[in-house]
């Protein structure tokens, strides 16, 4: 599914003349969202085509397959959103996680810079 529907997005974000696709993404405290998505043309802030596309997502506790439609934003959104379950389920949950996604149109790649929040202790016992 995830090379399908790279691939039908990818191909309408180079119709439009789009390089690169950033998405930021912040979570903590159990909830967490999509911050911002931001469209390139080479160093050129642009907006994402209003057009509408199909991809294929897993059925949600279930082994079928879903056909949704989605504007290419919503579509990008779900992917991201897909990727991070994937990669890192829970990563909204506690101190949470915040990090971006770089879709890369003119190498056809998706990398994910994510960075994890923790809190750490350290205990030390004395006796005298």
């Amino acid at each position: 599914m995830l090379e399908g529907n790279k691939k039908v997005l990818f191909g309408i974000l180079a119709e439009h003349g789009i390089t690169a696709v950033i998405v930021n993404f912040d979570g903590y405290g159990d909830s967490g969202q999509i911050e911002d998505i931001t469209a390139q043309s080479g160093d050129v802030v642009v907006e994402l085509p209003d057009e509408r596309i199909e991809i294929f997502r897993p059925g949600w506790d279930s082994p079928d397959v879903e056909r949704q439609t989605h504007t290419v934003r919503e579509a990008i959104e779900a992917l991201s959103y897909d990727f991070l379950a994937q990669t890192h389920c829970g990563w909204e949950n506690n101190e949470g996680a915040y990090g971006d996604f770089t879709f890369d149109v003119t190498e056809g790649s998706i990398t994910l810079d994510y960075n994890e929040r923790y809190t750490a202790s350290e205990n030390y016992s004395h006796e005298f």
